[in-house]
């Protein structure tokens, strides 16, 4: 069988106040934080994981939260603009409720592609989507004493990125990872693999007059595709080197093995592996409940400390 891209593996914004992000993600949506560590480039700055009991791929959101005092980015053309997540058909209402009670910004219920959604902000104005899904999604949802598996978010339905024209972008999609065009409304383009039963969709917005996105806060930094093994990841970077794009060399990620390029379009791709996953220095149950560094950060561990601010 041709080796596809298996969907999304994860999705990397920026966040402004880190407690505010941990309390938004694990508190009010209720998803599983998995993991609590730095990032590697700048070990003063955390890096959240969130997802679902296990952290599986196609569910992993994840923040570098750099501060209260950071600019708010401006959503355009080349970047992810909207993130979309499955929850349980007729979830809506109690997500209606629940925004309501936490004045958190949202839109009422629309549909697009057939399915039933609602648009709401993080604290960061990151643009997130409930979606009730068409497609039966039978991914086990961590559930909280608030909110329960008849209305837990599942894991990525979609991501959408913002392009000025959909042609280069659509062929990296196509030619490269594996995706079909699907379905079209108005200037939605909607691709989709057959490799993934879920966290499968790619939509591609043309706005051909949009101005230009920054990346700061409350806007993605990057989007994930998943691989099975480094025999995978390789495969494709030789194929996109072919392509005649610049891509990294190998990565690791510690929980992951990684590599990055940016497609036409602006926005900055990334190719992540399954394994090892997150249980290779925390036990299912302790998840997300200690500090974890990368071994080369560790005998600065103590100085990091001091410098990130307690969540929980």
């Amino acid at each position: 069988m041709e080796n596809k891209i298996l969907g999304i593996h994860h999705i990397t914004a920026i966040a402004g106040d880190a407690k505010k992000n941990f309390d938004f993600y694990s508190k009010i949506l209720g998803l599983r934080f998995i993991k609590k560590t730095v990032n590697f480039d700048d070990p003063k700055t955390y890096h959240f994981y969130f997802g679902n009991e296990t952290g599986s791929a196609g569910t992993i959101m994840t923040f570098f939260p750099w501060g209260e005092n950071i600019e708010r980015g401006r959503k355009g053309s080349g970047m992810a603009t909207e993130i979309g997540y499955s929850v349980p058909e007729g979830s809506l209402p109690f997500w209606q409720k629940r925004f309501e009670n936490y004045n958190i910004i949202y839109k009422r219920p629309a549909r697009k592609f057939g399915e039933n959604y609602i648009t709401f902000l993080d604290p960061d104005g990151l643009k997130l989507e409930l979606i009730e899904s068409k497609t039966q999604d039978s991914r086990k949802a961590w559930k909280t004493d608030e909110i329960k598996t008849d209305t837990a978010i599942k894991g990525f339905h979609n991501v959408t990125l913002t392009v000025s024209s959909i042609e280069a972008t659509a062929a990296i999609l196509t030619e490269i990872f594996g995706y079909k065009l699907i379905h079209q409304e108005a200037e939605r383009y909607r691709y989709a693999t057959d490799a993934a039963a879920n966290a499968a969709i790619i939509d591609l917005v043309e706005l051909e007059e949009e101005k230009r996105g920054h990346i700061a806060g409350g806007i993605v930094h990057h989007v994930a595709f998943r691989v099975k093994n480094d025999e995978e990841l390789l495969y494709f970077r030789n194929k996109i080197t072919d392509y005649g794009l610049t891509i990294t060399p190998q990565i690791d990620r510690q929980y992951f093995r990684s590599l990055y390029f940016r497609e036409p379009g602006g926005v900055l791709f990334e190719i992540a592996t399954d394994d090892p996953g997150f249980l290779i220095d925390e036990s299912l149950e302790d998840l997300g409940k200690e500090l974890k560094l990368p071994l080369q950060q560790e005998p600065l561990r103590e100085k990091i400390e001091q410098t990130l601010v307690p969540i929980n």
